[in-house]
C-alpha cells in the first residue's frame, strides 16, 4: 500500500456507509448496532429519510439480535456530500448501484476523498475488484466486501482483493468484519458472484426453468426448499449434508453410490429466456404466495424466522463486535 493502514481492526470507532439502498442501509444498521458512529452518503434528494426508516425498520430485529455496548440509532449522521462523508472514516463501505462504470468512477473517487491507510471496500455482487479498481489513484486499498440481503441480519460477507489491492488491505477487512459480527469468507481468487451467489444463482435458474415448463408453481419451489433441504442447510452446508447421506461411509460412499446422477438430466443451469410469460407467471406466483402480506410485512416476517434458527442453532453471540 502507498501508505500504513491506519486504525487497528479493534480500535475503528467511525464507519462511512456510501449509498444507502436497502444493501447500504442493511449496512448502516448493522454498524449501528455493533456500537459505531457511521456517516452516510447517497445521492438521492430523499436518501436520509429512507435510511432512517430502514434503520427504524431493522432495530427491532437488531435488538432482538442483541446490540453491542453504547449502540444507537442516533449515532447515525446523513450527509450531503461524499467528502464530508469519508473525511474522518476509519472505514468505508460502498453500495452503490450494480453498474461497472458508476462503480470505478465512485471508487476513484472516494480514493481521493478518503484519509490514506483505510480501507474501502466494495459491497458488489458480482463484479471482480480487478474491473472496479481501474481508476483510482492508490486501488491497493480497495476490496469487495460482499454481504448478503439483508447485511444487518444474515452473518455472511465476502472478502476479496483485486489484481492491485495489497493482501495486508484483505487481511485488515477481513478483521475488521470479524469485530463487526460477521461470519467472514476470505477468497484466495477472484470469481464472479463469489461464491453464495454462485450456488444461489444455479438454485434460482433450475427453479425458473421449472416454473416456465409448467414443472413447478412458485409456491412448490419455495416450499420444496423451506420444508425440505434448508432445514438442513441451517444447520450445515450443502457438502457436509450430502456427506451424510453416504452414512458410515461419508461423502466417499455417497459419491460412489450417487455419483452416476451427476450424468442424469437433473437440472439446466443454462439460464432460461426471460420472456413476458415467465416474467408475469414469476411474479403472479409471489403475489399468490405472499397472500395479502405487505414486503413490510414479509420482512419481519423473515426477519423473525432468521433470528429464531440463528437462536435455535446456536449463532448469536459469536461475534466479537461488542464495543
Amino acid at each position: 500500500m502507498t501508505s500504513p493502514l491506519m486504525a487497528s481492526p479493534e480500535n475503528v470507532r467511525r464507519v462511512a456507509c456510501v449509498g444507502a439502498g436497502v444493501i447500504g442501509g442493511g449496512w448502516a444498521a448493522h454498524f449501528l448496532a455493533r456500537g459505531y458512529d457511521v456517516t452516510a452518503w447517497d445521492p438521492a434528494p430523499d436518501a436520509g429519510q429512507r435510511l432512517r426508516r430502514l434503520v427504524d425498520a431493522a432495530w427491532p430485529t437488531l435488538t432482538s439480535l442483541g446490540l453491542a455496548e453504547g449502540a444507537s440509532a442516533d449515532r447515525l449522521t446523513v450527509t450531503g456530500a461524499l467528502e464530508e462523508a469519508v473525511a474522518e472514516a476509519e472505514f468505508v463501505q460502498e453500495s452503490a448501484p450494480e453498474k461497472l462504470d458508476l462503480k470505478r468512477d465512485l471508487l476513484a473517487r472516494l480514493d481521493a476523498a478518503t484519509p490514506q491507510g483505510v480501507v474501502i471496500a466494495s459491497s458488489t455482487s458480482g463484479y471482480p475488484m480487478t474491473d472496479m479498481q481501474t481508476k483510482a489513484a492508490d486501488p491497493s486499498r480497495l476490496v469487495v466486501g460482499h454481504p448478503f440481503n439483508p447485511p444487518y441480519l444474515i452473518p455472511l460477507v465476502e472478502v476479496a482483493g483485486g489484481e492491485s489491492t495489497d493482501q495486508a488491505a484483505v487481511a485488515w477487512a477481513s478483521r475488521f468484519y470479524e469485530v463487526a459480527g460477521k461470519s467472514v469468507i476470505t477468497m484466495d481468487n477472484e470469481v464472479p458472484g463469489f461464491i453464495a451467489n454462485r450456488l444461489q444463482e444455479a438454485l434460482w435458474r433450475e427453479a425458473l426453468h421449472m416454473v416456465a415448463n409448467g414443472d413447478a408453481t412458485v409456491r412448490d419451489i419455495d416450499l420444496s426448499i423451506t420444508e425440505g433441504p434448508g432445514l438442513r442447510w441451517a444447520v450445515m452446508g450443502p457438502m457436509l449434508t450430502f456427506a451424510l447421506a453416504g452414512g458410515e461411509g461419508g461423502m466417499a460412499h455417497m459419491l460412489d453410490h450417487f455419483g452416476p446422477s451427476l450424468k442424469s438430466p437433473w437440472t439446466r443451469l443454462e439460464a432460461p429466456e426471460l420472456d413476458a410469460a415467465l416474467y408475469d407467471a414469476v411474479v403472479a406466483g409471489c403475489d399468490e404466495a405472499a397472500d395479502g402480506r405487505s414486503i413490510a410485512e414479509l420482512v419481519a416476517e423473515r426477519d423473525r424466522g432468521v433470528v429464531e434458527v440463528l437462536r435455535a442453532t446456536g449463532r448469536l453471540g459469536r461475534g466479537e463486535g461488542s464495543r
